[in-house]
């Protein structure tokens, strides 16, 4: 009786996170793939999307992860302040199965909303959550997490002006700053219909928050989702929401 030889991972590129479909680089991005961005990658919701948004893309992952989520028609534009990050999410963009569908502009959000004539039905933004007086190791890394950069009420305005009617606007969030921005969209006129709750372990509390807000009212869907089970092995949920994505998984 023979046995089976036991399954050879592959070798994995060391500059940056290797998934099913695509590698991410991200050596010359001050934010890494992270747990973060693969969340709102994985869950903003893409059905009936036209065209999508990712304001602040970094090195393009939830650019990526949304491309592979939706049909052929579907394009994506990505804007990044950072030169070297926008240039880094271009060649991932360029090297992907969907580099004709992902345009990567290297722009402030601010001039992109007030040039664009174009309406998105999804927009998405893992934003700079940090006040500006917590430093960060970097220059490069502060202009990333700090809210000089973008402050989330003008976050919220650039995204009412480029987001169709009917179109939703997604964020991951710490769960403090999260609280935050709910007030600051609900005082704005935007009505939150998804809401996720995201604990590292199910004992634990909420540490994310995944919110989708949108310029029309409707019913407001709230869930809480644990990443690990006690015993510390992924949750089914977690498992679920990023299977497609995770090489191993």
């Amino acid at each position: 009786m023979t046995q089976e030889k036991p399954q050879v991972r592959p070798l994995l590129k060391r500059n940056g996170f290797t998934f099913k479909q695509f590698f991410v680089a991200h050596d010359r991005c001050a934010m890494k793939v992270g747990t973060d961005a693969i969340l709102l990658g994985a869950w903003a919701p893409v059905a009936g999307v036209r065209r999508v948004l990712d304001i602040g893309c970094g090195s393009g992952l939830i650019a990526l992860m949304l491309a592979q989520r939706t049909p052929d028609a579907v394009t994506i534009d990505a804007v990044e302040l950072d030169a070297a990050a926008a240039q880094q999410a271009q060649e991932n963009a360029a090297q992907s199965p969907w580099s004709s569908r992902i345009h990567v502009y290297q722009q402030d959000i601010a001039a992109f909303a007030e040039s664009s004539d174009q309406r998105y039905s999804l927009i998405v933004s893992n934003p700079p959550y940090y006040p500006p007086d917590v430093a960060c190791a970097t220059p490069e890394r502060d202009a990333a997490r700090s809210t000089t950069t973008l402050d989330h009420a003008s976050l919220l305005r650039y995204a009412a002006r480029l987001l169709d009617e009917e179109g939703f606007f997604c964020v991951v969030l710490p769960e403090a700053p999260g609280q935050t921005m709910v007030a600051l969209a609900q005082d704005a006129g935007w009505h939150l219909r998804f809401r996720i709750d995201v604990a590292e372990y199910a004992h634990r509390p909420p540490h994310r928050v995944l919110l989708g807000f949108s310029p029309s009212a409707g019913e407001t869907l709230q869930e809480r989702m644990a990443i690990r089970n006690q015993d510390t092995h992924y949750s089914e949920a977690w498992c679920s929401l990023t299977r497609d994505f995770y090489l191993f998984m």
